[in-house]
């Protein structure tokens, strides 16, 4: 059996940093993002804040919102392909 790892904040920190990035890039305010993301005000400060408990629903709405992707990378940094529907 896989022994569970703990969580880090690094991990948070990093996507909260790349949020904050990218929306200050495209010169919007919490509310514009919450607004064109279709989420709260809330959602958009907690994932900006590193919060590890935000929803993945509302993360990848910013995402999309902001025109990114939320990517699953394994430990090399490589993306992991979706499976084939087949």
């Amino acid at each position: 059996m896989a022994t569970p790892r703990r969580r880090t904040r690094v991990h948070s920190s990093e996507l909260a940093e790349s949020f904050v990035a990218r929306r200050h890039q495209l010169r919007l305010t919490h509310a514009e993002l919450a607004l064109l993301a279709g989420v709260g005000r809330s959602t958009v400060q907690a994932l900006e804040g590193g919060k590890d408990s935000v929803q993945l629903d509302g993360a990848i709405a910013m995402a999309d919102a902001l025109g990114c992707r939320i990517t699953l990378n394994n430990p090399s940094d490589i993306p992991v392909p979706p499976l084939d529907p087949r």
